[in-house]
């Protein structure tokens, strides 16, 4: 069953959502999206809808509306087998938790988008959306040669599908890239890509170019005549393009500061750069300090412009690093995750497991305490119950809450020691028992486990919430 099989006489709604989008009409866009979710009792469609309602609110910036969108979602998809929508899911759910500040839960998203999205197969013109937008979350988080890759196969599949090839253009991709180079400090590999833009751009149809594109392809433009290469093109009638949304506005005001510094107004820009806001997502942080610096050497002044380099630099270091760290963090969590899987394996089968941190359940717990009482042999009982999971799941969402979880289940599983064993009890609670431990070396192993707990990286993953624990001891 294909596509408009599932969905029936809804696609036509679908694809004016869809225009609406390419047309850069995102308010309308989400209004028509959040009608299509309410008003539909097809779970194809409403799916289809969700995400889309998603995209259009990362488009328009909407941080506040994220998490309850991205969670009804999910809990739409639940039930729905289609690889390609889980995958389109964790695509636009990745591009959101980047915006809210949540590299960790935006690489995971990553992963199981590409994994589900790799897997789809069939003629859904929506299997490129899904790819396009993988490509934009890539991009976004710096990850160019994926993204790259990724519009590669958006177009491959939708183009054949009668989707405009100018659709998949995406200068915004090739845009970032060039500016991460520049912001690491090789100009001149940056000016190569925004010439190649500004060669591509004559090669399309401009009307068909969807209006967010046209501003990418200006601010290419304007970029290049900041650097003293300008091309002869004037930037403005691109930049005004009717795009809705923070990035296209951001682009705008950064780029009219490119052709101040291009004209020589080095102190108009500089004035500008003091009055503007941008999100560090759309360009990258360092650029407004790339252009500080470009607006202090128009203006003659090197060593501001050296030093506002150097700023632009340290910058964009730091969000290497970040990356970086999050993706040692994640390896060391996955470790975790696989420990605990590990032992809880080799005592039952999977019945006697909890589905989400793999630890043994309530039910191994009864036995493994009777067989014990049955033995003749004493332990300490301690319930371990996790503060703070309730706020995590009002403001991020029931996800995060079960990644907050996963992690301290890993957590719990790492500290004890040998012959210990730990269950999950509740939805907040686990177990733990010690075998022929006294009380002393109960509290000892509380210490533990709450130390570790509180020195995991918590603001990365569920931002402004407090996560610990409290433990009690009981001896049999």
């Amino acid at each position: 069953m294909g596509w408009r099989d599932r969905v029936g006489d809804a696609t036509d709604a679908l694809s004016a959502i869809r225009n609406l989008m390419i047309g850069g009409r995102m308010a309308a866009a989400l209004r028509a999206a959040e009608t299509a979710v309410a008003g539909s009792t097809n779970p194809y469609l409403r799916a289809h809808s969700h995400v889309l309602r998603i995209t259009a609110l990362v488009n328009l910036g909407r941080t506040a509306q994220y998490t309850a969108a991205v969670d009804e979602a999910f809990a739409a998809l639940r039930e729905l087998p289609e690889p390609q929508l889980h995958g389109h899911l964790h695509a636009v759910a990745a591009l959101a938790s980047r915006q809210l500040g949540a590299p960790e839960r935006s690489l995971t998203h990553l992963v199981h988008a590409a994994r589900a999205l790799g897997v789809a197969t069939g003629d859904d013109p929506d299997l490129a959306w899904g790819w396009h937008d993988l490509a934009m979350a890539y991009s976004y988080l710096g990850f160019h040669p994926h993204s790259l890759s990724a519009i590669e196969r958006a177009r491959q599949l939708g183009v054949p599908k009668g989707i405009p090839a100018e659709h998949f253009a995406q200068p915004g991709i090739r845009l970032r890239m060039a500016l991460s180079i520049d912001h690491n400090g090789d100009t001149d590999g940056c000016l190569r890509v925004l010439r190649d833009l500004s060669t591509e751009l004559e090669g399309y149809a401009r009307q068909r170019l969807r209006p967010s594109d046209r501003v990418s392809y200006g601010y290419a433009i304007a970029r290049q005549a900041a650097l003293d290469a300008p091309t002869g093109a004037d930037p403005r009638p691109l930049l005004s393009a009717g795009a809705e949304g923070q990035r296209a506005r951001d682009m705008r005001m950064l780029g009219e500061v490119c052709l101040l510094v291009s004209a020589g107004k080095a102190t108009d820009a500089l004035s500008r750069l003091d009055a503007v806001t941008v999100s560090q997502e759309t360009l990258g942080p360092a650029e407004p300090a790339r252009l500080r610096s470009l607006a202090f050497s128009a203006a003659g002044d090197h060593p501001a412009a050296h030093q506002a380099d150097r700023y632009a630099f340290r910058i964009a270091a730091q969000r290497t690093d970040r990356l970086r760290d999050v993706f040692l963090e994640g390896i060391a969590a996955r470790l975790d995750h696989e420990d605990v899987r590990r032992s809880v394996a080799n005592r039952d089968q999977g019945s006697l497991t909890d589905p989400l941190t793999g630890l043994a359940n309530r039910l191994y717990l009864d036995r493994y305490l009777a067989a014990m009482v049955g033995r003749g042999e004493r332990a300490m009982v301690g319930t371990v119950d996790l503060d703070g999971l309730a706020s995590v799941n009002d403001r991020h969402g029931r996800l995060s809450g079960d990644l907050v979880l996963q992690r301290v289940a890993g957590v719990i599983a790492r500290v004890l020691r040998s012959g210990d064993f730990v269950a999950r009890f509740g939805s907040d609670e686990f177990a733990v028992v010690l075998p022929n431990a006294s009380a002393d070396q109960a509290q000892q192993v509380a210490r533990r486990i709450g130390d570790a707990v509180g020195a995991e990286d918590w603001a990365n993953l569920v931002p402004g919430s407090t996560i610990g624990v409290t433990v009690r001891w009981a001896s049999t």
